[in-house]
């Protein structure tokens, strides 16, 4: 009588534990490739956005600082017309605040 090979139960279970390894590293590095793609599509979208903040915050600090320039260009020729029409009270201004100066940087 001939007998018929046929696995054993210890070899099919190898070889269904290779083709389960085999598996599960095809799927780990599916995973390993998506998580990395995630990754540099965030890195991309945050730098974006980074720029763009930083953009609006630079447009806002010229805005605010030719603002700036305005107002001091604004009280400077104030001043310069009150001293024009007023020359001896500017006179006496100047003289009280420079004294209140000298009084309070000679004190201990």
């Amino acid at each position: 009588m001939a007998r018929t090979q046929t696995a054993t139960p210890v070899e099919k279970t190898t070889a269904d534990l290779e083709k389960q390894i085999a598996t599960l590293k095809a799927d780990v590095a599916s995973l390993t490739s998506t998580l990395s793609d995630y990754g540099q599509a965030q890195t991309h979208q945050l730098s974006e956005a980074a720029s763009e903040t930083m953009d609006v915050a630079r447009q806002k600090g010229i805005e605010a600082a030719e603002h700036a320039r305005q107002q001091t260009r604004d009280a400077i020729a104030t001043a310069e017309k009150t001293v024009r029409s007023n020359p001896s009270a500017s006179v006496g201004v100047a003289a009280a605040v420079g004294f209140v100066a000298g009084i309070l940087a000679t004190r201990r």
